[in-house]
């Protein structure tokens, strides 16, 4: 059951950057760190999760999982086939990232891949087998420069 109580406040925020540094932190230390007390930290984070401003899960890196390359696709296709098409791109394993977007693509796909042969099964067998695809780009991700699941809460 959701409740709405509104946007955060100060407490919230500084919890969510504690567990935003490290997701393992505990409700003790988090407590400690805020001066509040270990009840409160576990209603609060209970609350923000039951309101889904927040989740709290473990990601695997790609690795971990012998996907070694990723790719950012491109993918154009008839707007019939649009949420068709995106439903379809959601089940497959290889996607961790799919946007509807509005520009040159109509939809955007990050995946994952144990090598380039993957890639070229993937691409060639599973996404052009969709119908209403028209066409793709895909750009290799080189070098990770940044990645990050912290960002500033105003």
């Amino acid at each position: 059951m959701q409740r709405n109580r509104g946007p955060v406040d100060e407490v919230d925020r500084e919890i969510i950057r504690l567990l935003q540094r490290d997701g393992r932190t505990s409700n003790t230390d988090i407590a400690r760190a805020l001066e509040v007390t270990e009840t409160t930290i576990r209603k609060r984070i209970a609350r923000l999760i039951d309101e889904d401003l927040v989740n709290v899960v473990a990601v695997p890196t790609p690795r971990a999982v012998g996907m070694t390359l990723s790719a950012i696709i491109g993918i154009s296709v008839q707007l019939p086939s649009l949420q068709a098409v995106s439903e379809r791109l959601v089940a497959y394993q290889e996607v961790r990232y799919v946007g509807v977007a509005t520009g040159r693509y109509d939809i955007i796909v990050e995946a994952f891949f144990n090598d380039q042969e993957h890639l070229l099964q993937f691409v060639s067998s599973k996404l052009g087998a969709l119908e209403g695809v028209t066409g793709a780009e895909t750009s290799l991700i080189l070098k990770v420069a940044k990645f990050s699941y912290e960002w500033e809460i105003p």
